[in-house]
This record gives C-alpha cells, sequence and structure tokens, in this order.
C-alpha cells in the first residue's frame, strides 16, 4: 500500500467568519492522541458541527518539529476547523498564531484546563491558574495575531477546591476580546474523576456576554441534552462521549429535533468502525494504521462480552482484510466469550 503518511498539512479550506454555535451544533472537543484527521473526517460525517484539533505545542511550532505538523494534518473537507494550542509564553504563543496564519487556520483555542504533568509542568494548561496575569498576557498575545473574535479559550474551575477562580479569568478573557469559553466544571485536582458541576455552566451562561460551551460528563446525547435545558449554555463539546461513540453527533442531532433516536445495529457498528479503518488508511501506511486500530476498535465495543479475547486477536492482526474477518466474526456471530468477560 501506498505511504500517504502526512507530515504537514495541505491546503487548508477557507474557514467560516463564524463558527456553528447552538444547541444543533455540537462540537468534537480536542482529544489528545485521538483527534486526529482520520476520526474528525469520522465524527463530522456522523454529525459534528465544528473539530477542534488535538493540543498542538506552541513551542514545537517554533522549533518546526514534524510530529507538531503532523498533528495539523487537515483536508478541505475538514472545516470548520479550531486549533487548539498549549504553552505559557506569551510571545511564543502569539507568534504561534501568526504561523499558523500564514498556513491558512483561522480559529484558535487555548488549553487552560489540561492537568497531565508534562504539560502542567510547563506552566501550561490548567498551571495557567497560578499565574493569571500571563494567563492574561498569552491571552491578548494571540488575540492580537488573530481576526477578532477568532480565540477561545477552554477553562477548569481551578487547581483545587479551594482555588476557582475561573469566573474572573472568564470575565477578563471576555473584555481582553476572547470569542467564545468552553468550560469543563471540574478542578485541575479533579482530573475526571467526580461529578461535573453543571452548575458552574449555568454562571458563567448568566455572566458572560460571549457565547459558552459545556464540557464534561456529556457520555450520551441524552446528557448532553439534559445540560443544555438545565444550564443554557449555547452549546455542547463532546469528548469522551465521542471517543466511545463517533454516533453520539447523529443522537444529538435526533434528541434537539425532537426526533427518537436511531437504532444502532451490531452491523452499523461495523460499518463504522470500517468506515473509521477506511479514513486511517488514507492517511497512513496499513501497518501503521492497523497498530492504531488494536486501540481504537476496543474502545467502540468496550461493553461487548468478549473483549479480552478480541484485544489479543487484534495484536496478531497483519492485515485489513484479517481485520474485517475478525470484526464479522465478533460482530455480527454470537458465539463470543461468556457474557461476563466485559473487560474494557
Amino acid at each position: 500500500m501506498t505511504h500517504h503518511a502526512q507530515t504537514f498539512p495541505q491546503t487548508v479550506a477557507p474557514q467560516p467568519e463564524r463558527l456553528p454555535i447552538g444547541p444543533d451544533k455540537p462540537w468534537l472537543a480536542p482529544l489528545a492522541g485521538y483527534s486526529d484527521l482520520p476520526f474528525r473526517a469520522l465524527c463530522r460525517e456522523y454529525g459534528a458541527a465544528c473539530c477542534v484539533t488535538e493540543m498542538v505545542s506552541a513551542k514545537g511550532l517554533d522549533f518546526g518539529g514534524n510530529n507538531t505538523w503532523r498533528v495539523l494534518a487537515t483536508v478541505p473537507e475538514d472545516t470548520p476547523l479550531v486549533v487548539q494550542l498549549f504553552g505559557a509564553e506569551a510571545e511564543v504563543l502569539g507568534r504561534a498564531v501568526h504561523t499558523l496564519r500564514e498556513k491558512g487556520f483561522a480559529w484558535f483555542d487555548l488549553n487552560m484546563g489540561c492537568s497531565v504533568p508534562k504539560v502542567a509542568r510547563q506552566g501550561a494548561g490548567s498551571a495557567m491558574f497560578r499565574d493569571l496575569d500571563n494567563a492574561l498576557a498569552c491571552a491578548r498575545a494571540m488575540i492580537a495575531e488573530a481576526e477578532p473574535g477568532h480565540v477561545s479559550f477552554k477553562l477548569r474551575l481551578g487547581l483545587t477546591e479551594d482555588s476557582c477562580p475561573w469566573l474572573d479569568l472568564a470575565l477578563r478573557l471576555q473584555d481582553a476580546g476572547a470569542g467564545l469559553i468552553t468550560l469543563h466544571p471540574r478542578t485541575a485536582r479533579q482530573g475526571f474523576s467526580g461529578t461535573a458541576r453543571w452548575e458552574e455552566l449555568a454562571r458563567a451562561r448568566e455572566a458572560l456576554d460571549i457565547p459558552v460551551l459545556a464540557s464534561g460528563d456529556l457520555f450520551t446525547a441524552e446528557d448532553a441534552v439534559r445540560c443544555l435545558r438545565e444550564t443554557h449554555v449555547d452549546g455542547v463539546m463532546y469528548g469522551r462521549g465521542a471517543l466511545t461513540n463517533p454516533a453520539i453527533f447523529e443522537d444529538h442531532l435526533a434528541l434537539v429535533q425532537g426526533q427518537p433516536l436511531p437504532e444502532h445495529s451490531r452491523s452499523d457498528l461495523k460499518h463504522m468502525i470500517e468506515r473509521h479503518m477506511s479514513l486511517i488508511s488514507q492517511y497512513d501506511d496499513e501497518e501503521h494504521a492497523l497498530f492504531r486500530l488494536r486501540s481504537i476498535v476496543p474502545r467502540y465495543v468496550r461493553t461487548f462480552p468478549g473483549i479480552r479475547r478480541l484485544r489479543q486477536q487484534l495484536c496478531q492482526c497483519r492485515s485489513f482484510a484479517e481485520l474485517d474477518k475478525l470484526l464479522e466474526e465478533f460482530l455480527l456471530h454470537e458465539d463470543t466469550e461468556q457474557a461476563g468477560d466485559v473487560t474494557a
């Protein structure tokens, strides 16, 4: 198979003057290691109105690393697209936006919520809450290099329960020219544990004049519709919910339009996995694509009996034909393992 891996992005599609925001415009969140071009394309096919790239290191852009540009691989159909940056140096972040605009990108987001140690150690992500003045300086540097309203910010509540200055920061970001705020209402210390405090989303919507997107504990379309109803936020951003079920966007659109949830058969699931396989194969060689699918497929069938044995069998697949046969046997036949084996 011809190698199609993209080290640098292709021509970026002309981006819209406004991003699609609304209860019926669900977004795909930036998912480090997951929301690459093939996954974004798959989610768009199921109804994602806008996608955000994986986190991109502003310093990595400065150094011109191929891996950084690889994350930004895109095609004309991959629009609207928001590039999420992380970093803690205003000058570097400003240069990153300038560089990306020269390549054709137009919409940008600054991650102020990631609590992963390798990000926080740089003073980036949620660690930006330690120095709000620097966080504002970084925001202004990005805003100065972008079109008005084209920079957004993803926040958590703060570092710990005793320190939750998110609203003060959000108001200051709005005054600086932010076009959008996404709030994941947990602290950095919580990570993904506990329960997202949706009441803080309602506070954000009441306090801010710019659009607010909700993130956190949106595992199903029903969760998101309930969040919209309870908080009155402008829209939702699916992360982990989309990671395990890209068809969540289709479900979402059905619910907000007052329609029943679509039925998803095992045959539909097989088609979704095959479509993801096809999209990956467009941008990578077969060997690397198969390696990636070993972690992707179990996410989609994690609740099925026999998942443990499937993982072992996936490691032995050497071609897409073998993988297709394996999926046929696993999804469309009932003779898997005992129903008790549902290890994720």
